[in-house]
């Protein structure tokens, strides 16, 4: 038997197109967005792997330092090495701030590395793409190539100055946001010493103090200045293990000795995602069953409004016998090719349009594949009144028409 469903979409091609255009952008917007969500994880997991650490420690009872604040001495890191299954450990500091090169700003988090004795020491980035790892004890940085930064390039943070003397790739924060390397003694003076105004506030502020000032407590001034002027905290030590040392084991076991709070790599992978993306992957999902949404109806309306153009053709095919279940065939058929045309379009305009978006966005094969399932049973079931509404057309109509 003739296919109904292939005449009329030749009859109709343009309608039919134009809706299959309209369907796969909607389509290709809910691949994107599923995309952003799939590369904000992997942002966090990224972060997680160019650390190089097997554990984080950090302040008791905070989150650590990509989900909260933390606060370290910088000479803790001497007691964690004392550890037994330690093998390294090394502070570091994140700051998430505007970086100035010129007249231009990039939004990036600064991490200030440790010097290593041998090698790449955790929180150093594991590769380069150009230039050089840092060698200096201030004033050099290696930046990620999303920031925009070239080889030689002055950046400005705080009040120092600093040249790119190396580039890297994927090293990005959670949120996306590109990474400046600088000497630690350089960003524990970025992030945790005073200006210069603030100081001289605290000074005077402290001289007008009577008790800072009482006779027979030499030097107590110059101890709150002191102190109030130092720098010597960190936001974590990172540490990794030796081989065949269990994460859990050597945790525990700094927790109860150091008294710090201290993650393994699945925990805080779960602080990643399950906390700090938790928020955005919500979002993400509520917009996409509105899209989907949006999507039957579309569907729905157009398999409706061309089974109603051929009521007169449905009535005749009854009248000569044909069975409901090849008209119900018929209507799900052009349903069906109008969700494969759509998804077809979309796919493809996602896949252009990654390269566009400001963050990451990872487009996997499995989510490709969820999204073709779910854009078929949307069309069979879009389809649904279009059939109920076919096989109650009265043969009649034919004739009476």
């Amino acid at each position: 038997m003739i296919s109904l469903a292939g005449r009329d979409i030749v009859h109709a091609w343009g309608k039919f197109a134009f809706t299959g255009v309209g369907l796969g952008l909607l389509i290709g917007v809910t691949l994107s967005m599923a995309g952003v969500y799939r590369g904000m994880v992997d942002d966090g997991k990224a972060l997680l792997d160019n650390s190089g650490a097997d554990l984080w420690v950090v302040q008791r009872d905070t989150l650590g330092p990509y989900a909260e604040s933390s606060s370290l001495a910088d000479d803790a890191y001497r007691g964690i090495l004392t550890m037994p299954g330690v093998a390294a450990a090394a502070n570091v500091t994140y700051l998430t701030m505007q970086v100035r090169k010129g007249e231009r700003d990039v939004r990036a988090m600064v991490v200030g590395i440790a010097p290593a004795l041998r090698g790449v020491a955790p929180g150093w980035p594991p590769y380069l793409v150009a230039g050089r790892q840092i060698t200096r004890s201030h004033y050099e940085a290696v930046a990620d190539v999303s920031s925009g930064f070239a080889l030689g390039d002055r950046l400005a943070i705080r009040r120092s100055q600093y040249t790119v003397v190396g580039l890297t790739r994927r090293m990005v924060s959670s949120s996306g946001d590109p990474m400046v390397f600088i000497p630690l003694k350089d960003a524990q003076e970025a992030q945790f010493l005073k200006d210069n105004d603030a100081i001289w506030q605290s000074r005077r502020r402290s001289e007008a103090n009577p008790a800072f000032n009482r006779p027979g407590v030499p030097g107590l001034f110059d101890a709150v200045i002191a102190s109030q002027s130092s720098n010597a905290s960190v936001n974590a030590v990172l540490v990794t293990l030796k081989p065949g040392q269990a994460p859990d084991v050597v945790a525990e076991s700094i927790r109860r000795w150091k008294r710090l709070t201290v993650y393994t790599r699945a925990q805080m992978e779960g602080i990643l995602v399950g906390k700090l993306i938790a928020t955005s992957s919500r979002q993400i999902g509520m917009f996409l069953v509105i899209l989907a949404i949006v999507s039957a109806t579309i569907v729905a309306f157009i398999i409706y409004s061309l089974t109603m153009d051929k009521i007169r053709e449905i009535a005749v095919l009854k009248l000569i016998g044909t069975r409901n279940r090849t008209i119900a065939a018929m209507i799900m058929q052009q349903a069906v090719a109008l969700g494969l045309i759509g998804f077809a379009v979309g796919k493809i305009s996602a896949t252009f349009a990654v390269p566009i978006f400001p963050k990451y966005v990872l487009l996997t094969p499995l989510d490709a594949l969820a999204g073709l399932f779910v854009v078929l049973v949307i069309c069979v079931l879009a389809s649904l009144v279009s059939i109920r509404m076919a096989l109650k057309v009265d043969p009649a109509e034919a004739i009476g028409g």
